[in-house]
């Protein structure tokens, strides 16, 4: 009999590629990746892992192997949510992710909820970007996130997954309180084509959006500061550094140096929640989309 849990760190080599990044995604050490594979191959008979380099890579029977664990995975998984289902009861340990804003706009309320009203829950969040989120749920490291994308630039949804809406979050420019603009009702994004822009990192999915929109209007944007936190961006404009762009989800407090504007474009970003299709039918995942939806009810 192959051993599930043997099958499961195969599975994370095969999707993280190494011996560390699977150690990562399983949450154990190293050493114990190495252990779980030298037993796995005693009992198939075959070698599983080469040396490539420093790392390691698989073998034609560790690929061929691999290929089966992620069915094999993927049905107990259909199984479990099948029994949780015909039980009906919210129990066991749910791992999510969202990022940033969403973290501190949507998790504190919804979180608490479920821990009071499903004590049985063990619940484990952490913040990642929405592309590490949708990795996170497709390798099986993570039951839900919290992603989004923009108005104007979708994000592609990866086979298998299923997602559900939570809010639509509007978002202004943020100005340093004495900027040029600051006394307007609103503005457009034509207007601030030689202002520096504070941004996110390069190649995140928010920096991408913010170059494409403002390109799309005939500006080459003038980016003087990268920063992953809201907070961080608007304390840079706080003290004239540039101008950001603020959803307004998880961005209180406001630093009394800056004033937000609304675009006249209407700007939003459509935040939802996605999970493995496989997963569907546990009570959990449905109990955290409906504590999600009622925390953003309550945000207005």
């Amino acid at each position: 009999m192959l051993n599930l849990e043997r099958l499961r760190t195969l599975d994370a080599l095969a999707r993280h590629g190494s011996v560390s990044g699977a150690a990562e995604g399983l949450h154990i050490t190293t050493s114990a990746v190495s252990q779980q594979m030298s037993k796995l191959e005693r009992e198939v008979g075959q070698q599983l892992l080469a040396k490539n380099g420093r790392g390691v890579r698989l073998t034609d029977a560790g690929r061929l192997l691999a290929e089966h664990a992620a069915r094999i995975l993927s049905q107990v998984e259909l199984a479990q949510s099948d029994l949780e289902a015909q039980r009906g009861q919210v129990v066991g340990e749910l791992r999510l992710s969202a990022f940033p804003t969403a973290a501190r706009g949507l998790f504190p309320a919804a979180l608490a909820a479920l821990r009071a009203q499903h004590p049985a829950l063990r619940i484990r969040s952490c913040e990642l970007e929405p592309e590490s989120g949708i990795a996170g749920v497709i390798r099986g490291d993570l039951d839900l996130a919290v992603v989004l994308d923009w108005y104007n630039k979708p994000m592609p949804l990866p086979d298998g997954l299923v997602k559900a809406p939570i809010l639509d979050d509007p978002a202004d420019v943020a100005l340093p309180a004495g900027h040029r603009l600051a006394d307007r009702a609103e503005v457009d994004l034509a207007e601030f084509a030689e202002d520096e822009w504070i941004t996110w990192g390069e190649g995140e999915f928010c920096h991408e959006w913010l170059m494409f929109t403002l390109r799309s209007k005939g500006i080459e944007p003038i980016v003087g500061h990268r920063a992953a936190e809201t907070h961080t961006q608007l304390g840079l404009v706080a003290a004239g550094l540039g101008v950001c762009i603020a959803p307004v989800l998880g961005r209180e407090p406001m630093p009394s140096e800056v004033v937000t504007i609304p675009l006249k474009q209407r700007v939003r970003r459509h935040v939802y929640v996605v999970w493995r299709a496989d997963a569907d039918r546990r009570p959990s995942i449905r109990a955290a989309v409906q504590a999600l939806k009622a925390a953003a009810e309550k945000l207005g």
